[in-house]
Order: structure tokens, then C-alpha cells, then sequence
């Protein structure tokens, strides 16, 4: 019987599941739509019946005397209140979700780093010092931390990437004395366990619910940025992933952190290494103003992605950019139109591919390692067209990515904690 870990990834539309074996081959995957168990996706409760339909569905798959540890991602950001018991006191507030309280927000710019992760409106600080107002409340939690409990038991702990946001020091690997000096009660925020380390073990009640073992262990998780970033297979300093979705996003592993809140870059911890990254303004919304999906299918296959027009697009939707430039006014440079539709798109691609090997060229210029290889998801990864232009940009290895799914991700965080735990 070959041992199983599951890794579980709870977002803002569903819920994905994924049992690895320890050479991170995928014995089953399983997905399930918040919208099928409540029109409330900001419901806990919704969030905890999908996860439980995916890890029933995903177990009706595989031995499930074979699994040993479980670990959860969410999104980061993403925070809720709760009672004593580990029931929530009030609606989540989520990770795009903006805290108005001007005294909160002031407090916040005066009192911490200017690297620091909490900054703005949108940060789990913010929520977090909101939140202690309610009465009855015990603790504040992230989405991860909360799902995790259901399974362990234990609503007090959390994991270094959920925590940045909210405040927590990964380099000293403490939360900080000037969060107390906020006013923030600090008996309300969790202990922070390393990501794929073992915070606890099933519940005599989760064992019973799933038919799985009480052994099975609960391994601290991650945020779905990280989880993203670990399914893909990317695992030495100097290793890339590149997000062609909407937007464009980029990560490095590198072996220290970079904070440049100008850009809107932090480092998450994994363990030694570090995850620092940018998102531009540009990326597949763009195209997606100019042409339908259909025809830049159709158009990409025309494109001859050998050559270079000799144009400098700067693909945006509109004006303002914050990686790899940060200016607020910068406007888009889409001009001259060419004639052909193809031309034009090969051109838009080519200044997409620019901006993000000036992205990685802009991490290398604050002290992350060169580029050394890159790996692509998102809808964009797969345009044979783009792809050739990005090669040729980068100028470094492309390696394939081993999955676009951050529950794979977490199902190695997962095998983590079940290795370190000697369960495998």
C-alpha cells in the first residue's frame, strides 16, 4: 500500500482536493463549487460542506488507509473571528476586501515597517484590529487556519505565509512588538507554525466523518499564491514561475527575502528559501479587450514568432503600472496599430514578454539570484506563439510544470510534515 498525502485548497469560488504519492505522481484530484451549497460564499459554513463533498469525493478514489497527512491553502488575506468553540462571530472579511476605519489604517502607517506585509486597507492587520472589537471573541483566524481546525481541533495556530499580512516578522519568525503597540490583543492572534510542519492530528470526529485514521496528521499550510508556486515543481534558488492569467504575475525562489513595497513585493518563507514576486497590470485582460479568445487562438497560430516587429508595446488596460515600474500615470503603449490583426497581437505579445523578463530583471536588481529556468501556468501557457516570443525574451531554460493546481501544491507541504514525521 503506497502512502497518500492530501493536500486541500479552499478559494473564493471552490474547493479542489489532491491525494500525492511521495514522488508527487497524482493519485486522485477532486473539485467542488462553493455555489452548489449556498448562494453565501463568504458563509465558513459553505466553505467546510465543499471541502467536505471534495474529500469524500476524492477518497471514494483511494485507499484511504493509505493517507497520512492532510494539509489546507486559502487565500491570503482572508480572516474571520471566533468564539471558543472555533465558531465564527461574524461575517469573513476577505482578501480583497478594504477596511475603512481611517483610525485603524493611520495606526497602522505610523507604527509599521515600511517593508512590512500589513500595510493598506485590504491587509489582515487591518481586519484583524477591526475584528477584536466584537464581543465573545476568542481568536482571529485565516481561511486556512479555520479549515485546518475542523480537522484537527485546534483553532490557535497558523502557518508563516497566511500570517505576513496580518503582521508576522518571517525573518525573526515572531510576531512583533509594534502590533501590541497598535492595541492589538495579541492573545487573539495564533501561533505561527512553519509551512509542512505538524500542527496536530485528527479529531476523533474527523477520523469518524472521512473513515480515515486518527494518525493522520494536520501539517500547517500556505497561502493558494505559495501553493500555486509549489505544484508546479520549481524547488531550487533561481527557478521562476511565471502566471500568464488576466494578469501577469512572477515568483522566484531565492535564498533571502525582498521587500519593495513600491513594487508590491514581499518574500514568503518556505522553510530556508524564500518566494518573492510582482504582479503587473498587464496580461491576458488586455488582449482581451482587443480580441475574443477564439480569435487569438486563431491568430496566434499565423504569428511568426521567430522574428521581432521592432515595435515597444506596453501592454495596459489602462494607465498605471506597479511592477516591474511603479507609476501610478504610466500610460499604455499600443501605438502604432499595425495593419494586421496578426501583427498586432504578436506585437502586444512581445510587450508582455518584455515586461516580464523586465520583471525578473527588477527581483535581480534587489538582491534576488539571477533567473535560471521558468515554468508557465495560466491560459496564456499554452499559446505556442507567446511561448516562443517568452523564450526568446528570457533567454533561459523553460521547464514544464508538473501542475497548475495549488491543492498540489499543498499535498506536498503535506508529505512534508508526514516525512518529518516518520508516518511515511
Amino acid at each position: 500500500m503506497e502512502p497518500l498525502a492530501i493536500g486541500i485548497d479552499i478559494g473564493t469560488s471552490g474547493s479542489r482536493a489532491v491525494a500525492m504519492r511521495p514522488d508527487f505522481s497524482i493519485a486522485a484530484y477532486a473539485a467542488m463549487p462553493l455555489d452548489r451549497f449556498g448562494a453565501n460564499g463568504r458563509d465558513p459554513a459553505v466553505w467546510w460542506v465543499a471541502v467536505e463533498a471534495t474529500l469524500k469525493a476524492l477518497l471514494s478514489g483511494v485507499d484511504r488507509a493509505a493517507v497520512r497527512a492532510i494539509a489546507v491553502d486559502g487565500t491570503s488575506g482572508t480572516l474571520l473571528p471566533i468564539d471558543g468553540a472555533g465558531r465564527p462571530l461574524a461575517e469573513p472579511l476577505l482578501y480583497n476586501d478594504k477596511v475603512s476605519d481611517d483610525a485603524i489604517l493611520a495606526a497602522i502607517t505610523g507604527a509599521a515597517p515600511e517593508a512590512s506585509a500589513a500595510h493598506g486597507a485590504t491587509s489582515g492587520l487591518a481586519k484583524a484590529l477591526r475584528f477584536q472589537r466584537l464581543p465573545g471573541i476568542h481568536a482571529v483566524l485565516h481561511q486556512a487556519d479555520w479549515i485546518a481546525g475542523q480537522f484537527s481541533g485546534r483553532f490557535d495556530v497558523s502557518d508563516e505565509n497566511n500570517s505576513l499580512k496580518t503582521g508576522y516578522d518571517a525573518e525573526k519568525r515572531r510576531w512583533p512588538d509594534w502590533i501590541a503597540e497598535l492595541g492589538m490583543r495579541m492573545d487573539l492572534l495564533p501561533a505561527v507554525a512553519r509551512p509542512g510542519s505538524v500542527t496536530g492530528r485528527l479529531t476523533a470526529a474527523a477520523a469518524d466523518l472521512f473513515g480515515l485514521q486518527r494518525e493522520v496528521a494536520v501539517v500547517a499550510g500556505t497561502t493558494d499564491g505559495c501553493a500555486s508556486f509549489l505544484a508546479t515543481g520549481a524547488a531550487g534558488t533561481g527557478e521562476g514561475v511565471t502566471a500568464l492569467g488576466s494578469s501577469l504575475t512572477i515568483k522566484i525562489l531565492s535564498d533571502r527575502p525582498i521587500f519593495a513595497p513600491r513594487y508590491g513585493i514581499y518574500s514568503h518563507r518556505l522553510g530556508d528559501a524564500w518566494l518573492a514576486g510582482g504582479a503587473s497590470n498587464t496580461g491576458g485582460k488586455v488582449l482581451a479587450q482587443h480580441f475574443s479568445l477564439a480569435r487569438i487562438i486563431e491568430l496566434s497560430a499565423a504569428i511568426d514568432a521567430v522574428t521581432e516587429t521592432g515595435l515597444d508595446y506596453y501592454p495596459l488596460a489602462s494607465a498605471g503600472e506597479r511592477f516591474p515600474i511603479a507609476d501610478a500615470t504610466l500610460k499604455p503603449r499600443l501605438l502604432p496599430r499595425q495593419e494586421s490583426d496578426a501583427d498586432y497581437l504578436k506585437a502586444m505579445l512581445e510587450g508582455i514578454a518584455a515586461i516580464e523578463a523586465l520583471g525578473y530583471q527588477r527581483l535581480a536588481e534587489l538582491g534576488a539570484p539571477r533567473l535560471t529556468s521558468v515554468r508557465s501556468v495560466g491560459g496564456g501557457a499554452a499559446n505556442a506563439a507567446w511561448t516562443e516570443i517568452r523564450r526568446r525574451k528570457l533567454g533561459v531554460a523553460f521547464l514544464p510544470a508538473l501542475s497548475d493546481e495549488a491543492a498540489a501544491g499543498t499535498a506536498r507541504l503535506a508529505l512534508m510534515g508526514a516525512t518529518e514525521a516518520g508516518l511515511l
